[in-house]
């Protein structure tokens, strides 16, 4: 099991909208934000699948990692 953190906003329709920051374009909605958290989790495990099946996700060139960035406010 993986943990995903998502944000969810209302829009101006009433509607709940449900983003996954750490995959880019991986959204979703829903009439409640119960829904809208259902949505983005199918969604997130369609993202996931689609990543095992492209050559892409596989690429061992690649490394990802956390970095400190100082914050000036």
């Amino acid at each position: 099991m993986s943990r995903f953190l998502v944000e969810i906003t209302q829009d101006e329709d009433g509607v709940y909208v449900a983003s996954c920051p750490g995959l880019p374009g991986c959204n979703s909605q829903g009439d409640s934000v119960e829904d809208a958290v259902d949505n983005i989790v199918d969604a997130i495990e369609l993202y996931q699948e689609y990543l095992k099946d492209t050559d892409a996700s596989n690429d061992a060139t690649k490394e990802r990692r956390f970095v400190d960035v100082p914050v000036t406010v």
